[in-house]
C-alpha cells in the first residue's frame, strides 16, 4: 500500500517498475550462472564475526529487488482486495519461515551434496530466475502496452 503510494508519487508505473525489477533480477541470475562464488568472496572480507548474525551474507539474495518487485505488484491497491493482500502478507511471512528452516539446514545439505553439487544447483535455479526475470519483463512490456 505504501509502497505503492510513493511510486504513484514519483510517477513511476507498477509496470516500469516491474520491468526494472525483472531486468536486475536477469543480472542477477546472470551472476547465478556465470559467476566465480561472490559469497566465497564475501566470507573472506569477514573480520569482525560478532556481526555475522546481524548481517548475514544471505539477506541481499532473500530480499532482493525480484522479491520486492513481486511483493509490489501483489499487493496493489487497485487490484487486490485487503483481504487479499492480507494473504500475501501470510505468504510471505511463510516463506520467510521456510527460508529461516532452510538456512539452518544448509550446512548439513552442503555436506552431503558436496561442493560440486551446490554449483550445480546454483547454475539451475540461476536459469530458472532467468526465465523468471524474462517473464517478469515481457509481462511489463505488455501491460505497459496494453496487451
Amino acid at each position: 500500500m505504501i509502497g505503492q503510494l510513493i511510486l504513484e508519487g514519483m510517477s513511476v508505473s507498477l509496470d516500469a517498475f516491474q520491468i526494472s525489477g525483472g531486468v536486475i533480477l536477469f543480472l542477477f541470475a546472470l551472476t547465478m550462472i556465470f559467476g566465480d562464488g561472490k559469497p566465497e568472496q564475501e566470507k573472506n572480507k569477514i573480520t569482525d564475526y560478532k556481526h555475522v548474525t546481524v548481517f548475514p551474507i544471505a539477506i541481499p539474495s532473500i530480499a532482493s529487488p525480484g522479491a520486492i518487485m513481486a511483493v509490489v505488484l501483489l499487493t496493489d491497491n487497485h487490484l487486490y482486495s485487503i483481504q487479499q493482500q492480507t494473504i500475501t502478507t501470510l505468504l510471505v511471512l511463510l516463506v520467510i519461515g521456510i527460508t529461516c528452516l532452510i538456512l539452518l539446514t544448509a550446512n548439513k545439505l552442503q555436506d552431503k551434496i558436496g561442493n560440486y553439487g551446490i554449483t550445480v544447483i546454483s547454475k539451475i535455479m540461476g536459469l530458472i530466475l532467468a526465465s523468471y526475470a524474462v517473464q517478469s519483463i515481457l509481462s511489463g512490456i505488455a501491460n505497459y502496452f496494453g496487451h
